[in-house]
Formats: structure tokens, C-alpha cells, sequence
């Protein structure tokens, strides 16, 4: 008996490795922990950069058994065939061919690829022919588990019938999870392995699992069913480690604060075994200490997640001469987010996301005077209550990425947020919690040549009236125009771009270790809304190199020598106002 088109070429244990783009070389990956962070919008007062996109790991191979039972299992020959034998030269005119046990294929779809075979005499093999034809309809869609036959039937009608099986998948076995939840893998596999069976669906499913940082490998097979056209699906992996830590040191912070910030971060990435995250970081100057704590659940086998973060932040004024004036303030943050990629391919992802925010401060000084800051009550309180709308868009291959975030904040007067008048006397615009921001970031990181690398990044916030200062746009220092201290100008609109290149000069093989020239060009402008006017001068522009040392993922410095090209008023004489950043990162495990 011929053997069917879907089994021709397919035999026990053939491997298919499916096409995924190779991993990031580690110059890349490594750039992308120097840039904005996507994945939110930073504080002014955080500049802080971190990785916006999970390095991929080897293609998962995909390990093919026998895709379908023999034909002689599909079909019990009948006790009086009626089919003629192949030997028998006769021909049939066939005015139409009809299909049953087609889903993925309309009757349209399939009568255009069996027309040939219609109004006009054909042999019995040309009638194979036509059942060949919709197998390879199938199988070229990536229904390789699929098959047609013609059962038993009389041919002389005119019309023919053509039966499809399409498979499916019986079960999926997980193998390999420790603390992992096997039903995370099962449930992510399960969207894309409905019937009819698509190979190519089920390949990018197994893709999008390999980049999971919680899955260090994974092998899968697919083997014969329980019963007809059914397949079983066996999936093997290799559990990475979801512990994380973080040391860092850097003069990123504002100098009235202190600017040598050091910190330490933890982070689970699997804390109940569902794929959610735990993480806590601490943050010290000579004057400020904060805590960061933040926790993420899946919410569906999308990728879909709710995260609830929250952070507070006690500072005085160290840097003489306000340091005589003891001010203090203490600030917190509260935010529970939903995100929701639309669109995940193992090389391009579009998320929808949505946050409901709190942001709350107090300062005073000589020890319990309200400080008399922009928009804040006579104790030196504000409180802002909104709503973010975000939309984050990725692409990425071996050679670049392209990463966009885009973010709509609208203020609300709501849980005893600030709300102000104008000012009686002069009639100026008071900042309060009502406000409309957008908030626009992208960056492009791409590999020119070996170790070699072009970054581009940019920022830009654009608000319907004046902001109060903890939603304001900050420009200068570290992460922003390098020349000018820590968030030099800080006003309710702004805009940002960075342009730098990473040369090597020096690669230490047996320590996986590369130094870098990093050259740079920095440039921004700012603009206030309303009565209030804007800074002079309103836009910084820098130019600069540093050098950037890593070994492999575990340590990383830089160190920034910033050149302004625009002057501006300063009396400290910190190394950020002298145009000098360091920042140090070591990833103990």
C-alpha cells in the first residue's frame, strides 16, 4: 500500500531544530543594562538603567516519533471495496469533490486546490492525485499531522468525497520542573497546540519558552496517540535559576543628597512555583535610604501579569549651605499594574498595560516647618493619584534592538490627592494632582562588527499645564546629559537623545573580559507650561568617552568623563559637576 503523504519522509526519531535567532552575543545584551529601562517610566530622582529585554537562549529541538498510526489502523478496509484498483485503467469525470472533517480550510479553500482534478476524465491515480493535493494544502500550512483519504465510496455519482483527518494532541507531558509548576509550561504550549495540530504553532510556542528566563533549556517530542490522527506531546527541560542578586555603586544621585549611591538588590523569580516574582532592593547616600519592594503574578498563559511595587524614600540635605536649613522629606510610591502582551514572537512583542499609581512626599525643615515647595501644602505635602496607560513594542534579532514604550498619565482627583487653586495674588497656575502627561522612550542598540556597538536612545515628556515636581522631566547626569550634576533642570516638558559607540581595545580571553571606548554626544531641552518660566539655559549639550569593563554577566564598570558644551550656574564641586560618573554592578548568582 502507498504510504500516505503526511508520513513520506518522516520516520522514528528524526529531529527538527527550529529556526530561532542566535543568542545576543554578550556585547549586546550588555549594552541593553546601560539604556533606559522599557519596562517603565523612571522616576526623575532614579535614573537607574537596567535590562529591557530577557537574553535568548539555544533553540529547543523538537524530536519527531511517528506522526500518525499506519494507514492500515486510520482505515479498515471495507468487505466489498469499491474503490477500483490502482491496476484498472478506467477513468471517472468528477463534477466536485466534497470534503468532510475540515476546520482549518473552508470548502472554497479546498475545492481550488482539487479543480484540476474536476469536469474532465481522470485515472485512479489522478484521483490520488486530488487527495494528495489537500494533504499538501495541510502540511505546507504547517498541519503535518494532518492527512486526507478517499474512503470507501461509489464513484459513479460525479461527486467524489474526500475525508480529512486532522490531529490533534492527546495529552502534554512535562518533564524536568522542580520548582517550577509543570502546568506553567503545560498551559503555554496548550494555546498553541489546538486541533488541528500546527507544527509551525507549536515551534514558536516552544521558541517564546526557550527566552523564558525560568527555563534554561527544553527538548520536546512528538510522538503517536492513543487513537487515530492523535498525537502525544512530551516536553523535557532544564529549570534555570531563578535566584538574582545585585551590588551596585555609582554617583547617580543628586549631590544634595550625596551623590556616591551604593545598593543592594534580591530577586526570586519563581517564589510559589507559578512563575511569580519577588524582589527587594536597598538603596543608601551619605543622606537618603530607600527600599524597593515589588512582587508579579502571571495572570494567563499570554504572558499577561499583574505587578504591585511599592518604595519609600527618606532624605535630609547634606551639601552645604542648605545642609543648615535640616531639611528633610520623606517620599513612597504605590503602584498596581496589569500588562498584557498582544503580540509574542520569539523575535517581536507588543504589550498593552495599565497602572494605577500613588506617589506621596512631605519635606520640611528646621525641624517640622512645612517646606514651602511648588504645589505643595503648607506642611510640605503632596499626594498624586493617576492612571497610566502604557504601550511597549519590541524587535530584536542577532544583530539590534529596537525598543519603544510609550505611556499616558492622567491625574486624578481622588484618595485626598493634592488639589490647588491658582495663586490669588498673582494668578499663576498651581501644580496639583490633575494633570495629562505623555511620555515617549525608544532605543536602538546595534552591532556594527565584532565587540563593536552603536547605541541611540531618547526621551521626551510632554504635559498639558505646570506638574508638580515628583512628575516632572529631570535632564542631566548619569543616564541623562553626562557633563552637569544630577537632574540639573528639572521642568513639566522635555526632551533627551543620546548617540554612543562602543569600540574594543582590549578582550582578556580566559576571564571572559572586554574594555571598551565609549564615546558619546548628549543633548537635551526643557520647557515649563503656563506663567512659569523656563530655566536659563533651558538645553544642555555634552560630549564625551569613557571606558566600559565586563566580564562575562557577573561584573561590570564604567567610567564617564562628560565635557558641557553649554555653561551653567554651579558652585559644588562634586564629580558630577566636574563631568566624572563611575558606576560599578557585580551580579554575585
Amino acid at each position: 500500500m502507498q504510504k500516505p503523504p503526511w508520513e513520506q519522509g518522516v520516520g522514528k526519531h528524526r529531529k527538527i531544530v527550529p529556526y530561532l535567532p542566535d543568542k545576543f552575543s554578550s556585547q549586546v545584551k550588555q549594552a541593553i543594562d546601560s539604556v533606559i529601562d522599557l519596562t517603565k517610566i523612571p522616576n526623575s530622582s532614579r535614573p537607574d538603567g537596567s535590562q529591557i529585554t530577557p537574553p535568548p537562549l539555544s533553540a529547543p529541538e523538537l524530536l519527531w516519533s511517528q506522526l500518525l498510526p499506519p494507514p492500515e489502523e486510520l482505515l479498515e478496509p471495507p468487505a466489498t471495496p469499491e474503490v477500483p484498483s490502482p491496476s484498472i485503467q478506467e477513468t471517472i469525470t468528477v463534477d466536485k469533490f466534497e470534503f468532510t472533517g475540515n476546520t482549518a480550510f473552508s470548502e472554497q479553500e479546498l475545492a481550488t486546490v482539487t479543480e484540476p482534478f474536476t469536469n474532465r476524465p481522470i485515472t485512479f491515480a489522478e484521483l490520488l492525485s486530488a487527495r494528495t493535493a489537500v494533504t499538501k494544502l495541510y502540511t505546507d500550512n504547517g498541519y503535518l499531522t494532518s492527512g486526507a483519504f478517499i474512503p470507501p465510496q461509489s464513484l459513479d455519482g460525479g461527486s467524489v468525497t474526500i475525508a480529512i483527518l486532522e490531529g490533534g494532541l492527546d495529552e502534554i507531558e512535562v518533564n524536568g520542573t522542580k520548582r517550577l509548576n509543570s502546568g506553567y509550561v503545560r498551559s503555554r504550549l496548550e494555546i498553541a497546540t489546538g486541533k488541528p495540530l500546527n507544527v509551525q504553532h507549536l515551534l514558536d510556542a516552544l521558541r517564546l519558552l526557550q527566552l523564558d528566563p525560568l527555563i534554561e533549556n527544553l527538548s520536546a517530542e512528538l510522538s503517536t496517540g492513543s487513537g487515530p490522527g492523535t498525537s502525544l506531546l512530551t516536553v523535557t527541560l532544564t529549570e534555570a535559576n531563578s535566584w538574582s542578586s545585585q551590588i551596585i555603586a555609582n554617583n547617580g544621585r543628586s549631590p544634595s543628597v550625596g551623590s556616591f549611591r551604593r545598593g543592594v538588590s534580591l530577586r526570586q523569580a519563581n517564589l510559589l512555583g507559578l512563575g511569580d516574582g519577588l524582589s527587594v532592593s536597598y538603596t543608601n547616600t551619605d543622606g537618603s535610604d530607600g527600599i524597593d519592594l515589588s512582587y508579579s503574578l502571571p495572570i494567563n498563559p499570554h504572558n499577561g501579569k499583574v505587578t504591585i511595587s511599592y518604595g519609600d524614600t527618606s532624605s535630609e540635605v547634606t551639601e552645604d549651605p542648605f545642609n543648615a536649613l535640616d531639611i528633610e522629606s520623606d517620599s513612597r510610591y504605590f503602584d498596581l499594574t496589569i500588562r498584557q502582551p498582544l503580540v509574542q514572537t520569539p523575535t517581536e512583542e507588543f504589550a498593552l498595560g495599565l497602572t494605577a499609581s500613588r506617589r506621596e512626599s512631605e519635606t520640611v525643615f528646621l525641624e517640622d516647618l512645612g517646606f514651602p515647595s511648588l504645589g505643595a501644602d503648607e506642611d510640605g505635602r503632596t499626594r498624586v493619584s493617576a492612571v497610566r496607560f502604557f504601550q511597549e513594542w519590541t524587535k530584536r534579532n542577532a544583530q539590534e534592538v529596537v525598543a519603544v514604550r510609550s505611556q499616558f498619565s492622567l491625574g486624578l482627583d481622588v484618595f485626598d490627592a493634592t488639589v490647588n487653586n491658582d495663586n490669588p495674588q498673582t494668578g499663576e497656575d498651581v501644580p496639583d494632582s490633575r494633570f495629562f502627561a505623555w511620555r515617549g522612550q525608544a532605543q536602538w542598540v546595534r552591532l556594527l562588527a565584532t565587540d563593536s556597538l552603536l547605541l541611540i536612545r531618547g526621551d521626551i515628556q510632554l504635559a498639558d499645564q505646570v506638574m508638580l515636581p515628583i512628575e516632572q522631566f529631570a535632564l542631566g547626569g548619569l543616564g541623562s546629559v553626562r557633563g552637569y550634576r544630577q537632574d540639573q533642570l528639572l521642568t513639566d516638558n522635555g526632551a533627551f537623545a543620546s548617540a554612543e559607540v562602543r569600540l574594543p581595545i582590549l578582550r582578556v580571553s580566559k576571564w571572559d573580559a572586554l574594555l571598551q571606548l565609549t564615546p558619546f554626544v548628549d543633548l537635551g531641552t526643557t520647557w515649563n507650561n503656563g506663567d512659569r518660566e523656563d530655566p536659563d539655559p533651558n538645553s544642555l549639550v555634552s560630549v564625551g568617552v569613557g571606558l566600559l569593563w565586563q566580564q562575562g554577566d557577573r561584573f561590570r564598570a564604567r567610567l564617564d568623563w562628560g565635557i558641557p558644551l553649554v555653561s551653567v550656574d554651579s558652585t559644588g564641586d562634586s564629580l558630577q559637576e566636574n563631568g566624572v560618573y563611575f558606576s560599578i554592578e557585580f551580579n554575585p548568582f
